[in-house]
């Protein structure tokens, strides 16, 4: 194929074959259909069925089939089976990228880390970073994903940093679907467990060498033969029993052994040659995603080919973006990030779906009209799928005997709502189907009350709060939120609800707002807010959360609610008052408090 420069259109690599005179082809498409392959070989369903049923597969028409059984059942019939040829741009994501040898270059290589929850994932990427992650962390687990790049006596090595806690097993799939490397970290004196299982099954998908890290060596219970003995049952035979998997020894704490499993990253990675093509224009992975109210929507970018410019017109999944600000988990900023490299982007439209391919485009405008074109084609695909396909469809819907929960989630980080919504797929209730049919990031919008209210739909907030004319429109149309901060808890409810056995519970029962207006810093004392009473009352007993753009920054208790100089115990709509928060002042004019008290009640 001929060499490529950054401003040509993207192909597939997938040989485009001339038709002879009289040649049977069929072309694969993904996600092709038993009607699909009927029609493309000109033949009945039914017979095409059948052959199926010969081959052992017993398959309707709508069911999707595999490149491989569509190639034996073409065969069957005299075709050759050849691959779809993508020249759509709004289906970039598809488009496979073969670029010239002599253009490639070597890239670093991308090392996920993976493991149990509390096996010292984190606590090693600290420890490699010289830097204090972990820390940062709620309870000490992580909670999204990371990436970070260090240089190892001059040679770099981008790291993943995965979730190891078992409601994030979706994230991890992400995190293996990228790497060129998985790095196993099982504790010395814990071994094997169900999400170490879990890891193992997603490199082995993701088809990445493994190197376990053996950590807390250091630990007097620490037993590192018994570690290999139990991953030997996966497949996983240290070199040193004559297999081919590499084992380290290391103790991410105090840091031993670390020097030496960089060293064999190295090493493989060498082995690899992985390369890539910095003169062409970038593309990759989206690893995470948010908002913030300073910086608006940002992502974290994984560029896997080319090489990402500040100023650059990018699309990823239906999101628009021209490239603001870059930046490392440090906070250095960069004009540039090369293969391999993962930078924090600003400049956003919306904010995009972690694990969305992107890629930039030449113009501005061309990146415009195939975010708008890839918006409205997955919307039209949203609306179709919502309805009865069929008489047997809507039938269903009116069937007493098997019902339908809706829902919507939002929440404060993509990882997040990838997780919550991975989670809830997996339960199973007997003739209750859940669907959810809107999974995204941010504060509780009119849209979503809309959507909730056409589609008989629960909106779950995770970490997240509906601003009061939101939870009015709610209230109006009598769409349920049910607002969370812990997953299981949100696993636990939904499972109850669907058995009908949800018993009744305590539930928040929200008595009023009030909007921050002034703040005053007062030493020995702290932030002192200056509030007026927006909607509702506000006590000095009442639960508290502060809000900053719909997204649950603090929650707490009120230290102080006055009015004037005097101490009240309560403050109504319409009046202005003065509080502090017990135990935090990073207090914002525009934040929002609200006040709620809890309440028995039964669903």
């Amino acid at each position: 194929m001929a060499k490529k420069n950054k401003n040509e259109k993207r192909v597939s690599n997938i040989p485009q074959k001339q038709s002879e005179v009289g040649e049977k082809i069929v072309v694969y498409k993904p996600n092709m259909t038993v009607l699909d392959l009927a029609n493309a070989l000109a033949k009945p369903v039914a017979q095409v069925i059948m052959k199926l049923v010969g081959a052992g597969i017993m398959a309707n028409q709508t069911q999707v089939i595999d490149r491989e059984t569509c190639e034996l059942i073409a065969m069957d019939y005299g075709y050759e089976l050849q691959d779809e040829v993508i020249t759509d741009a709004a289906r970039f994501d598809e488009i496979v990228i073969d670029d010239d040898e002599s253009s490639l270059v070597p890239r670093p290589p991308v090392v996920t880390i993976m493991g149990h929850v509390d096996h010292g994932k984190t606590t090693l990427l600290d420890t490699i970073r010289n830097s204090r992650v972990a820390l940062g962390e709620a309870g000490g687990i992580t909670q999204h994903i990371g990436a970070y790049q260090i240089n190892n006596d001059g040679f770099l090595i981008t790291f993943i940093d995965t979730p190891g806690h078992a409601a994030f097993s979706q994230m991890r799939a992400r995190g293996a679907s990228i790497t060129d490397i998985v790095v196993l970290v099982v504790a010395a004196d814990d071994g094997v467990m169900p999400q170490t299982e879990e890891a193992i099954e997603h490199a082995k998908a993701a088809k990445c060498p493994i190197i376990v890290a053996v950590n807390k060596i250091d630990k007097p219970s620490a037993n590192p033969d018994r570690v290999m003995e139990e991953l030997s049952h996966y497949n996983l035979i240290p070199e040193a029993w004559g297999g081919d998997t590499i084992f380290v020894p290391i103790s991410a704490l105090k840091g031993t052994g670390v020097k030496d499993l960089l060293e064999n990253i190295q090493l493989l990675a060498e082995m690899k040659e992985l390369k890539a093509n910095p003169n062409r224009l970038a593309m990759g992975t989206v690893i995470e995603a948010g908002l913030d109210k300073n910086r608006g929507p940002y992502a974290t970018f994984l560029v896997q080919n080319g090489t990402l410019k500040v100023g650059d017109a990018v699309v990823c999944g239906e999101t628009f973006a021209k490239v603001r600000t870059m930046e490392d988990d440090r906070h250095v900023r960069y004009n540039e990030a090369h293969p391999s490299e993962a930078v924090m982007i600003t400049g956003l439209d919306s904010v995009p779906l972690a694990g969305d391919k992107f890629m930039v485009f030449s113009s501005e405008q061309e990146a415009k009209a195939i975010a708008n074109e890839r918006k409205l084609r997955n919307k039209a695909k949203e609306l179709e799928e919502a309805k009865p396909k069929n008489i047997d469809d809507l039938f269903n819907t009116i069937d007493n005997k098997h019902k339908e929960l809706n829902i919507i989630i939002k929440a404060d980080a993509q990882g997040s709502a990838e997780a919550l919504k991975g989670s809830l797929q997996k339960i199973d209730v007997p003739d209750v189907t859940l669907n959810i049919i809107r999974c995204s990031v941010g504060t509780i919008t009119d849209d979503d009350i809309n959507l909730a209210d056409g589609s008989n739909a629960l909106i779950i907030g995770f970490n997240v709060r509906p601003m009061p004319n939101v939870k009015a429109s709610a209230a109006a149309k009598k769409i349920q939120i049910r607002l969370y901060r812990i997953i299981y808890d949100v696993l636990n409810d939904i499972e109850a609800a669907l058995k009908g056995m949800l018993d009744p519970v305590y539930e928040e029962e929200v008595t009023g707002f009030a909007e921050i207006r002034e703040t005053f810093k007062i030493s020995k004392v702290g932030t002192i807010a200056g509030c007026y009473v927006t909607e509702g009352y506000i006590t000095n007993t009442a639960l508290i959360r502060l809000l900053r753009e719909g997204v649950v920054v603090y929650e707490g208790k009120l230290a102080t609610l006055r009015r004037f100089k005097d101490d009240v115990k309560e403050v109504k709509q319409g009046y202005e008052c003065g509080v502090s928060i017990d135990g935090f002042n990073d207090i914002k004019v525009g934040d929002v408090i609200e006040a709620s008290i809890m309440k028995e009640v039964k669903n």
